[in-house]
């Protein structure tokens, strides 16, 4: 048995420069706004920010977060009307009213006015007791209304844009709905310089935590001690909070896909198993890697972290625009079926990455921009062996660019980084 590492590991944290604040300018949010008008043909839109839901912390819809860059209006509406007679009434934002009484509990809103607009980019805003009249007004003109919210299941109320724009149908003439489901996810897909930056900011501050887990991990600690350490690392990077909910599972655990307890002891001769990743600027980073409890891979974790490596780097090779998720899963799958463990890679090889974990997935070839996670894994429960290790990667017009290949995952890495401590 490989000697117990000391608590030392622990006492030397992370260090990495806070991030600045990062956001997208608002002149691009308009150039999104410009695009999806010209895009609609003259049809009528609207897009929801979604309300805020008790104390929960609050984040908008993404397709609104888009187009407008505002996190902090719950219950706000854009209206798109490509035809208004008047250049800067084409995007109209909708708040709440102000709510002087609410607001001394949950924090004071601006009112109206040039700075609000200058901050947000946005011309027009109104509050929400105008949007009937000038929705109206907008039908009247276009005669054709646009569903942009993505449809709902038959079992899930109707999408918020669809319900509004039915009644708005019965009530004008001639009116028409037509489907533009389609047009902010193949926007979203392919992301600008500036996104792809934040997404690469955000596995920075990924890495960060990553460091300080590896000093965290240790026969005796458990699965919380880890994520506390990944926490401490993501906010001395900058970043605010995780992007989605962490996965840090030992041993068995580690071969449950969203295991979430994080509450088990790590054991001697265990893996461990980090699925997490830091948010920046609303956009997310989505990185796992698996370390040994004890500082070193047995012979048999070692043979079967090596065929998982090889299956990440035929993903990342097969993301090049023309190709498809399903062409880079089939590549990354083929090296595990090869080597013998096709039953254990249980679940796809990857995803779009962006304002969300899953982001926006239009049925395409990638693009130039598109950003998308890569992750092979192999689950083996009845050896207590579950390995996945994930990168985020940039599809570019040459080669695949990997976002987090900083994060340390090469045996030979991993090993000395853990028996330095």
């Amino acid at each position: 048995m490989a000697t117990q590492k000391t608590p030392s590991r622990r006492s030397r944290p992370a260090t990495a420069a806070p991030s600045s604040s990062a956001r997208i300018d608002p002149a691009e949010h308009a150039r999104r706004r410009e695009a999806v008008l010209k895009a609609l043909g003259g049809a009528v839109g609207l897009v929801f920010a979604g309300d805020a839901v008790g104390e929960e912390p609050y984040r908008p819809h993404p397709d609104f977060e888009y187009l407008t860059g505002i996190d902090d209006e719950g219950g706000a509406v854009l209206l798109l009307d490509p035809r208004h007679p008047v250049p800067s009434r084409r995007a109209m934002l909708f708040l709440r009213p102000l709510d002087p009484e609410l607001e001394r509990w949950v924090g004071m809103r601006e009112p109206i006015g040039g700075p609000l607009k200058t901050r947000y980019g946005i011309p027009t805003i109104m509050r929400k007791g105008a949007l009937a009249r000038e929705l109206s007004l907008s039908a009247q003109r276009s005669r054709r209304l646009a569903c942009l919210h993505p449809p709902a299941h038959h079992d899930a109320p109707i999408s918020p844009d669809l319900d509004v724009l039915r009644r708005v149908a019965e009530r004008v003439v001639g009116c028409s709905i037509t489907d533009a489901t389609d047009v902010l996810p193949k926007m979203r897909a392919s992301k600008s310089p500036a996104e792809v930056e934040l997404i690469r900011r955000a596995g920075e501050a990924t890495k960060v935590g990553f460091l300080e887990a590896m000093r965290a991990i240790r026969p005796g600690a458990s699965e919380f001690d880890v994520e506390s350490a990944l926490d401490r690392g993501y906010r001395a990077a900058g970043s605010r909070r995780h992007a989605y909910r962490p996965i840090v599972g030992t041993g068995l655990n580690a071969t449950v896909l969203h295991y979430h307890a994080n509450s088990a002891t790590i054991q001697a001769g265990d893996l461990v198993l980090i699925d997490s990743g830091a948010e920046l600027g609303g956009y997310a980073s989505d990185v796992t890697r698996t370390y040994p409890a004890d500082g070193v891979f047995t012979p048999r974790q070692r043979e079967v972290y090596e065929v998982v490596l090889r299956a990440l780097d035929a993903g990342i090779k097969a993301c090049v625009p023309g190709k498809r998720l399903s062409d880079m899963d089939a590549a990354a799958r083929k090296v595990i079926n090869d080597a013998g463990f096709g039953e254990y890679f249980i679940h796809g090889a990857g995803h779009h990455l962006g304002l969300q974990v899953h982001d926006a997935s239009p049925d395409e070839p990638l693009r130039p921009g598109a950003v998308v996670t890569v992750e092979p894994g192999i689950y083996i429960p009845q050896e207590r062996l579950g390995i996945r290790v994930e990168d985020d990667v940039e599809v570019t017009r040459t080669r695949p660019r990997n976002l987090t290949a900083s994060i340390p995952k090469t045996v030979a890495e991993i090993e000395s980084i853990m028996r330095r401590g």
